[in-house]
């Protein structure tokens, strides 16, 4: 195993960490704003207003897209298992 190998390995398990969870993170960044922004105009500073939807809303992007997230776990696990001869050498 040489250094670039383990790099280059080590960069493609990031970005399938990144692609997978981007939908939850983006989804619960978008509800954040907009409950700051509500925040901001009501004069409201209530904790468990931003909380609750922002859980909220990342339980539902993980039920909606973890059919989605379980097939690019499972290629990337199995691109890797199947390359194992050629890391060996």
């Amino acid at each position: 195993m040489t250094p670039e190998f383990v790099v280059n390995f080590a960069q493609e398990a990031i970005k399938v960490t990144l692609f997978i969870s981007m939908p939850m993170l983006v989804l619960g960044l978008i509800v954040g704003v907009a409950i700051s922004i509500f925040q901001a105009v009501t004069q409201i500073q209530e904790m468990t207003l931003t909380f609750v939807p922002k859980i909220l809303i990342v339980l539902v992007a993980l039920l909606f897209f973890s059919s989605w997230m379980l097939e690019q776990l499972m290629q990337f696990t199995v691109t890797t298992i199947n390359q194992i001869p050629y890391y060996i050498r």
